[in-house]
């Protein structure tokens, strides 16, 4: 996906990812030097430019495949929101959001379904029957598998207050 996106805003950065290598360090011992063959290297600050170009190829390749998410009221959100490497998908339809995911599949992303979870509503409450798929591995929904995202969980009860329970334990605990 870098190379791509490399030629796609025609950048030549060939030689220098051909010969990139790097090792690793203890205080006992140092690993021998080894070729990095995937991603991009930390510490690298073409490497973090490069990232963030190849994200936007990606997000450019999916985002067309669903407009923007109706909360109802007159509000919409964009169907996509992104921190890092972490891609959340809203969708209003639930066709949208296959076609969304098939894009992120052909554009070849390693999703990590396990990693991953759903949640669908319908009418105002959480559909169970609705699964969705990627890379032919069924993505859990919230509800069966909670998830903690940025310091917070999440699951399917679509609540808070178990949330400010959980904040004003940890502000106890901290004295």
């Amino acid at each position: 996906m870098i190379q791509l996106t490399l030629r796609i805003y025609h950048v030549m950065l060939d030689d220098y990812f051909s010969g990139f290598r790097m090792r690793f360090s203890t205080n006992d011992y140092t690993t021998n030097w080894i070729s990095l063959k995937v991603g991009i290297a930390m510490g690298c600050t073409i490497s973090t430019i490069l990232f963030v170009m190849a994200m936007e190829v990606i997000l450019k390749a999916a985002e067309g495949s669903a407009g923007p998410a109706n909360l109802g009221g007159g509000c919409s959100m964009p169907p996509l929101k992104v921190f890092m490497d972490d891609i959340i998908v809203i969708c209003s339809k639930e066709d949208e959001t296959r076609r969304m995911l098939t894009r992120f599949d052909v554009c070849r992303i390693e999703f990590k379904p396990k990693k991953s979870r759903s949640l669908s509503i319908r009418k105002g409450k959480v559909d169970e029957a609705t699964t969705f798929t990627v890379a032919e591995q069924q993505i859990p929904t919230i509800s069966q598998e909670p998830v903690k995202s940025l310091g917070r969980w999440y699951d399917s009860s679509m609540k808070d207050t178990r949330r400010g329970a959980e904040t004003l334990e940890l502000a106890f605990e901290a004295f």
